[in-house]
């Protein structure tokens, strides 16, 4: 496929930064076909604080992505996350005005219409309007209404909202590394779409995304969405527990939890030990690979019982028949689905993203779930957008005028 039929994503995490430039072949596949992955800098629990260091790392992933693709990028598709993120359900009503004909299209934009039209605080922003089902005449659950008789039809909506300031400073980050925003795009639920199978879906499932500085939490039941939410912690404060308790550098407790690190310290034997570079006088030392573990399972197990609270709060958490997908950096921990199984009491995996090619061995794995849902929802046309990657330059836009814009793009509606 030409070039100018691609498209990009960035996904600006606590931990890492990832641009990817995709396309979609003839036979409809996602293909993967730029990269370009950078240590995150400026953003703290996925939002942004240092607009200078952000910009730069930013420009260095999509500078890593151009060169990797041999596209030069104007615009993408962002991804945003962070506590800030909530969500709620609402419903909309509508007539069907001619009662002996059948409802048409016009119908089900009007509906949706309605079931958007909600009154938010003034530092809020509308992401997503995503209808979760519609009711014809009191029969729900009807998943397309169009061709059928009766003469009132609801819909209910499931919408995502973000804290306006978070979202303007994002967007002047990215506009400021040279880079047009065409979208904003909730991380969490792009994710979802990915990771989750259409049976754990429709019989209610978790997604649990734990990234470097916060957990997003999305909930399907009955085949749509019910809740999304962020929580302010991640694989961060598992590292920094290992801080603590090893008396070591960070990049040094990030490295050991990479290479030897355990969800489940009664796998570990204790006789094993590693050696790390630790403060004091002692340059190196050893120690017990099941101390590490400890540590490591502790947090984890906090953070997923902080999940559950929080998936009580917005949903029935006995109805996730399908139980746990864990996706995230953390989720690359040996025996995480194992601890998940244990501590929720419902059974868990790990998410990856399936049927996408390309240069897909630089982003496989859970760690980049997230940054591959941001590049499959652009492909589907979820989003509203121009071509996101062009082969010339335009002229950027202000960032009043983007997140105007965005306030317009950044909504998602049914296909015509």
């Amino acid at each position: 496929m030409a070039r100018d039929n691609a498209f990009a994503a960035i996904d600006i995490g606590s931990t890492k930064i990832a641009t990817l430039v995709g396309n979609v072949s003839e036979r409809g596949q996602l293909r993967v076909v730029g990269v370009g992955v950078t240590p995150s800098a400026g953003v703290e629990k996925g939002q942004i604080s240092d607009i200078a260091k952000a910009v730069e790392a930013i420009r260095s992933a999509v500078e890593k992505a151009e060169r990797s693709s041999g596209t030069r990028i104007v615009s993408a598709g962002v991804g945003i996350a962070g506590t800030h993120l909530s969500s709620f359900n609402n419903r909309g009503i509508v007539a069907i005005p001619d009662q002996s004909g059948a409802i048409s299209a016009d119908d089900m934009h009007r509906v949706i219409d309605a079931g958007r039209n909600v009154s938010l605080k003034t530092n809020r922003e509308m992401l997503h309007a995503l209808p979760r089902y519609f009711v014809v005449d009191g029969q729900d659950q009807v998943t397309d209404p169009v061709g059928m008789h009766g003469q009132r039809l609801d819909v209910e909506m499931h919408i995502v909202t973000c804290g306006l300031n978070a979202m303007q400073n994002l967007v002047k980050c990215v506009e400021s590394a040279g880079v047009q925003v065409d979208a904003v795009i909730a991380t969490p639920v792009a994710s979802a779409a990915v990771t989750l199978r259409p049976e754990e879906m429709r019989e209610g499932v978790v997604l649990v995304d734990i990234g470097g500085g916060t957990t997003d939490i999305v909930v399907y039941q009955d085949g749509a969405l019910q809740h999304t939410a962020s929580l302010p912690v991640g694989g961060l404060n598992v590292t920094r527990d290992l801080v603590v308790g090893l008396r070591c550098p960070q990049n040094v407790a990030e490295e050991a939890k990479a290479a030897h690190g355990h969800a489940l310290a009664s796998e570990v034997t204790g006789a094993e030990e590693i050696s790390l570079s630790t403060f004091g006088h002692e340059s190196e030392r050893t120690v017990p690979r099941r101390l590490l573990a400890e540590i490591v399972q502790a947090r984890i197990e906090e953070i997923l019982s902080m999940v559950m609270v929080e998936v009580k709060r917005g949903a029935h958490a006995e109805m996730a028949s399908a139980g746990l997908v864990i996706s995230g950096g953390c989720a690359e921990v040996e025996g995480m689905a194992r601890l998940a199984d244990r501590v929720v009491g419902l059974p868990a995996r790990i998410g990856q993203v399936e049927e996408v090619y390309g240069l897909v061995d630089h982003v496989s794995g859970p760690a980049y779930a997230a940054t591959l849902g941001l590049l499959h929802w652009l492909a589907e046309g979820q989003v509203p957008r121009r071509q996101t990657v062009r082969m010339r330059a335009t002229p950027t836009l202000g960032v009043g005028a983007v997140v105007r814009r965005i306030g317009q793009v950044g909504r998602v509606f049914l296909p015509q």
